[in-house]
């Protein structure tokens, strides 16, 4: 077991006021199935409140009603605790309007923000594939976000860029295969990667709980480490067996009309603390995988 997570305790979230699904860009989606307005505010609360439960703070974002994507805050931007954001520059035209109101945001809570594209031009980054985990920031690239992106963040940061290629249309952001726990531990599902990804994982994550098929089509790795807190929209009996001997409280939030969407917990929540420090190298390091 390792040291508790350097981050995880101040979130922004997304109030799912126009939540809906106007367009398909992921396999979890279908304008026939719409999401119930009452009860997945209900569920959005239930989220926000766990996470004040555990200790942590959340920031509220109000949503633009031309975006009804806009409730997965994760893809917004990546914020630093000494106050840097790097904008998403997302890849698909109906969600680029929500990176206006996240500028806005995050300039008015004293950010500097980077970019590493706009108005496409310049490689698409969603900040759903960026997690700050043991030496370096592990970046998940292919479907959403582009290789150059990585380059970018290692030299405009000057930081320890790791990356891992996803090639599974289930899986199109890191947050849902990977999931850090603690220090070294982190919650895997290794198929969303290719074989070289896959090869590489081993030398990231010194204890890997990896997923099964049911585990991980449960969105279960896309959950939540508060303080010693697990958030998750789903656990197998094996899960919480894991997390309790690693002196974890698991809590569970139904979160089943967000799956409608293609995300849950880690999707509706952007940390605002991860920490540059550890990762930080002169020039920047980009390491991918071969």
């Amino acid at each position: 077991m390792g040291q508790p997570l350097e981050w995880g305790r101040r979130y922004l979230m997304v109030r799912p006021d126009h939540f809906r699904i106007d367009y398909v860009i992921n396999p979890y989606m279908s304008t026939q199935d719409q999401p119930d307005a009452e009860l997945a505010l209900k569920q959005w609360d239930s989220l926000r409140q766990a996470i004040v439960d555990a200790g942590g703070e959340v920031e509220v974002l109000a949503q633009r009603p031309d975006s009804p994507d806009m409730v997965y805050a994760m893809n917004l931007g990546l914020a630093t605790a000494d106050g840097r954001a790097m904008l998403s520059h997302m890849r698909f035209e109906p969600r680029r309007k929500e990176s206006l109101t996240a500028a806005d945001w995050f300039v008015g809570h004293g950010f500097d923000l980077d970019r590493t594209g706009r108005d496409d031009v310049g490689p698409h980054f969603e900040s759903g594939d960026a997690f700050v985990f043991g030496d370096s920031l592990v970046v998940g690239y292919g479907p959403r976000t582009e290789g150059e992106a990585l380059k970018h963040l290692a030299t405009e940061w000057g930081i320890r860029v790791r990356g891992l290629r996803i090639a599974h249309e289930g899986m199109y952001h890191l947050d849902l295969p990977f999931c850090p726990v603690d220090s070294t531990t982190a919650m895997i599902y290794p198929p969303a990667f290719d074989a070289a990804s896959q090869a590489e994982l081993a030398g990231i994550v010194p204890d890997p709980i990896v997923l099964t098929d049911e585990e991980a089509f449960a969105f279960s790795g896309n959950s939540l480490v508060v303080n010693e807190t697990i958030i998750m929209p789903a656990c197998s009996p094996r899960l919480r067996e894991i997390f309790t001997g690693l002196g974890l409280r698991v809590v569970l939030v139904d979160l089943s009309e967000f799956h409608k969407g293609g995300g849950s917990a880690r999707c509706m929540t952007n940390p605002l603390d991860f920490p540059l420090t550890a990762i930080s190298t002169p020039g920047g390091e980009l390491h991918l995988p071969v």
